[in-house]
């Protein structure tokens, strides 16, 4: 997923709430929690997995009358993360369920595989089989483990609002947006038509952070190659989405707001802006943050290219989890087809299950306008890139977005922003 995402609560408070979740080992029995002789699995995540949403925990309990899910999440992925260092570094505070986003797995591969939890140990060694390969194959060490249990994958489109299109003299039929915005250069041709029509303050996107994360997901190689050699310098792919979304500032068509923050939350709803870049996951954050009132007014269609691959997610199980038998049987059965199948029909999050893929390929949704989302993000995945992994991709990712986000909201020049982008990615790497 995701994901990446201000946070609903902050991550002070979920770090808090699961302080009584720490302690444990590996070697659990499972036993009971002193309350009723339940177990309580606690389940820690970023951004909308959708879990909660669309009522899979209610299903399992109800088959599980044993078991207890509490959740905790931070919408911010960053902060998430910079929390779960912390708590691995330490050795408490860690849930039984621990979420990764795909841009970190390479990092915890080859500096953390030891505060995880081999799943193959918990009897979930073919939890990945029936996936798309690749998603498997990023969380399975060089000696065999198995670290993490594939969820969603992010195929992206472009989420649009058809009543701020309408307003502004735009076509709405998804097939000619689909065509006039083949291209990058098309979306933004697009958007300067909008903003040449729409009412003062509605701009085109919501910020340069968002077109950039998507352009570069479009790439096989991104960050770093295949030999795992930093290339984020010297990458046109980088290069590229990075002119392309400095034109979009100077051109007036971001609202300048900051991903995950509550401003860019509030603008779901308030009309801030017209389009968004949107991996498949976004759809269940979308009714999230707009509400039922939201419910038609927004729509889907193929994006630029029709294709991209932005976030996914896995679901791990720490080292000092205190109850790793029962993570694991909910790990195995939030991640089999089924449910898979259930979160993209409800939220909206693309099933990395091949056996889910086929089976939601007709999917539409009445919130998008009856929006064919199946085969809208169907089509995307099938074009998708199997991406380099690097190790670091996830703070070269928040670099290169936090320094457009200087561009956007302190006016310094792209070619200065790129500077800084390069120095704190060099800090935070020791190079």
């Amino acid at each position: 997923m995701r994901r990446s995402t201000a946070a609903l609560g902050s991550t002070v408070l979920a770090a808090a709430l699961l302080l009584t979740a720490c302690n444990g080992s590996n070697g659990s029995t499972g036993s009971s929690d002193a309350a009723g002789g339940k177990v309580t699995i606690t389940v820690d995540l970023f951004g909308t997995f959708g879990f909660k949403e669309s009522g899979l925990y209610d299903e399992y309990t109800k088959l599980h009358p044993e078991i207890t899910v509490k959740q905790t999440d931070t919408q911010d992925e960053g902060q998430y993360w910079q929390a779960l260092q912390t708590k691995l570094a330490g050795g408490g505070g860690l849930a039984d369920i621990q979420g990764l986003e795909v841009g970190r797995v390479a990092s915890v591969l080859q500096k953390q595989a030891d505060k995880f939890t081999d799943l193959k140990t918990l009897g979930l060694g073919a939890v990945n089989d029936e996936l798309v390969p690749w998603k498997g194959a990023a969380v399975k060490t060089a000696d065999g483990r198995v670290l993490g249990a594939g969820t969603d994958i992010g195929p992206e489109a472009i989420c649009f609002r058809t009543d701020l299109f309408k307003a502004a003299g735009l076509p709405t039929d998804r097939t000619e947006l689909a065509a006039r915005w083949s291209t990058w250069q098309g979306y933004l041709d697009l958007g300067r038509q909008y903003v040449a029509k729409a009412a003062p303050g509605n701009v085109w996107t919501d910020s340069a952070a968002g077109m950039f994360t998507a352009e570069v997901g479009q790439q096989k190689v991104r960050y770093a190659d295949e030999s795992g050699k930093p290339v984020f310098e010297t990458s046109q792919a980088v290069k590229t989405a990075w002119a392309d979304a400095g034109r979009l500032v100077a051109d007036g068509l971001s609202a300048k707001l900051p991903q995950w923050s509550p401003e860019w939350n509030k603008a779901f709803s308030t009309g801030r802006f017209a389009t968004l870049s949107c991996p498949a996951w976004m759809l269940g954050y979308i009714k999230g943050q707009a509400g039922e009132a939201g419910s038609g007014t927004w729509d889907v269609a193929p994006g630029p290219g029709r294709t991209g691959n932005w976030g996914g997610s896995y679901l791990a199980v720490p080292r000092t989890a205190k109850h790793p038998k029962e993570a694991a049987d909910l790990i195995k059965w939030l991640t089999a087809k089924e449910q898979q199948t259930t979160l993209f029909t409800k939220q909206g999050s693309f099933p990395s299950s091949v056996g889910a893929q086929a089976a939601i390929k007709d999917v539409t949704d009445p919130y998008f306008g009856n929006a064919p989302i199946g085969r809208i993000f169907s089509e995307s995945a099938a074009a998708m890139p199997a991406q380099v992994l690097g190790v670091d991709d996830g703070v070269i990712g928040k670099a290169f977005t936090d320094a457009l986000g200087e561009v956007e909201r302190t006016g310094t020049a792209p070619d200065s922003a790129w500077k800084h982008a390069i120095d704190n990615i060099r800090k935070a790497d020791g190079s």
